[in-house]
């Protein structure tokens, strides 16, 4: 087929060659027959997905500053003067529960710095969304309540952050909304790859363009020079495409990692080569088996413990501390006969600490650990990914990062657009790109290139069913045509 005609891709990915053909490619070049089906890829990808995209880079955007966000409008809840000496983390629960006896205690997550607040969460309590906790927030050198707010996660995201997250996530739509994030994720690493092929194969072309004339003492074009119209369209869309090509492959796959589909492929994967992530043995054995929590008891022991002979949180978090659990940690009550406190380091920015220990109620014995520096590989790196595409990993230099490629990738999209409408002709849209391209593939490229994009439209559902629909329609309205001609 012919490609001298033919409609330049308006998607989220580094951009691509819309203006001539490869005529001085060799004619049988991989390149040469690969390229008509990337640039047809990459083109109704992009502009099918693009909304899809365009509202993921959005919300993602108004996510990057939520953090900053949260610690403003939340301050008071947050923050305290800084004081000379903390009190007990009992008393400081026993004065949440005085102000707030509803539901039980889920966790509690003690100051983590000299002006931080105290959390009790509490779980099973009326108006709370579910999966969601109330957090009580107790000055710890005064034990005054400062307030009380919904929270979720396990980064401890309020009110604000979580609409924002959820927003981002599911569009507020619940579990089926998440697909849209999905359907994102999966694509935008396509598009960007495409992108990629078809900008630095233009800048080849280019340069082999402006040699020849060189050599022919003929004043040299180069065409990837901004010229206005289209082309300068064009130059901007590839141009920063090309600098945030590498952000975009890591919000694919980072976001693919927790996704509803996907990420259940790859959690399966993780376990299937023992690279799931440890947790701690909350269970008791032998001697300290029998000594736990009595269901549906509540601070109803000494120092704040579950049970008569629980020796409370002030020992399991001294237990924790000598196991070299610095701050900040949240502790886990037992959930029952026979379970013990599980306290776990929560720091998501770097360094992160994320180790575990598990504390027998009865005798404030340690009887598991679990440490970060001991999970296999991809373990950590899905923490680390997970922690650096929700901006918490380098704090405030991560956000205004995120917050930059979110950015970019709107200017991206909004470029795209443009260079499809600037190829019309008197303001429609341009002819469709010409069907056939993979026929001119051979075989010995085409079926290893088939067999992948099964195997990864299986593991990415929402890549691979798109794929096969695009495929079908394609094909049928090319028979249609074909017909009427």
């Amino acid at each position: 087929m012919s490609t001298d005609e033919h409609v330049a891709p308006a998607a989220a990915g580094p951009g691509a060659d819309g203006d001539v053909a490869d005529r001085d490619a060799p004619a049988r070049s991989a390149w040469s027959v690969l390229r008509p089906l990337v640039l047809r890829l990459h083109f109704y990808a992009g502009v099918l997905v693009a909304p899809f995209l365009l509202i993921a880079a959005t919300t993602g955007l108004l996510y990057a500053g939520s953090y900053q966000a949260e610690k403003i409008v939340y301050g008071h809840e947050l923050r305290v003067p800084a004081g000379d000496t903390k009190l007990p983390l009992s008393r400081q629960i026993a004065a949440a529960r005085e102000a707030h006896p509803e539901g039980t205690i889920s966790a509690v997550r003690p100051s983590p710095d000299d002006t931080g607040t105290a959390r009790v969460l509490l779980s099973g309590v009326k108006g709370v969304a579910e999966g969601h906790t109330r957090a009580v927030f107790v000055d710890p050198y005064t034990a005054k309540v400062r307030g009380a707010l919904e929270q979720y996660g396990s980064t401890g995201a309020l009110p604000l952050r979580t609409w924002i997250d959820e927003f981002h996530r599911d569009l507020h739509l619940g579990q089926s909304g998440r697909l849209y994030s999905e359907l994102a994720a999966s694509w935008l690493w396509v598009i960007a790859g495409g992108g990629l092929l078809l900008w630095f194969a233009r800048r080849r072309r280019n340069r082999r363009a402006t040699a020849e004339s060189l050599a022919l003492n003929s004043t040299a074009l180069n065409s990837t020079a901004p010229t206005g119209g289209r082309r300068r369209t064009l130059a901007l869309h590839g141009g920063l495409g090309v600098w945030v090509a590498a952000g975009l492959f890591f919000l694919s796959a980072t976001g693919l990692t927790w996704s509803t589909y996907a990420g259940a492929n790859v959690t399966d994967l993780r376990a299937a080569v023992g690279q799931s992530t440890p947790a701690v043995a909350s269970g008791l054995t032998g001697e300290h088996a029998g000594h736990g929590a009595m269901p549906g008891m509540d601070m109803g022991g000494p120092d704040g413990g579950h049970h008569a002979t629980d020796v409370g949180y002030d020992a399991v978090l001294r237990a924790a501390r000598a196991k070299g659990l610095g701050d900040p940690v949240e502790i886990v009550p037992p959930s029952g006969p026979g379970a013990a406190y599980t306290v776990s380091q929560i720091q998501r920015s770097w360094p992160e600490k994320q180790d575990a220990v598990a504390v027998a109620p009865a005798t404030g014995e340690v009887t598991d650990t679990v440490r970060f520096a001991d999970y296999p590989l991809l373990a950590k790196l899905s923490r680390w990914g997970i922690d650096l595409h929700t901006g918490v990993l380098f704090g405030i230099v991560n956000q205004l990062a995120l917050a930059a490629l979110a950015l970019s990738l709107i200017l991206l999209i909004v470029w795209g657009y443009r260079m499809w409408w600037q190829r019309g002709r008197a303001g429609a849209f341009g002819r469709p790109l010409p069907r056939g391209a993979w026929r001119q593939v051979p075989v010995y490229v085409l079926v290893p290139s088939a067999v992948g994009v099964a195997v990864v439209g299986y593991y990415l559902p929402l890549l691979g069913i798109p794929l096969a629909a695009f495929l079908a329609v394609d094909i049928a309205a090319g028979r249609v045509a074909a017909r009427r001609a």
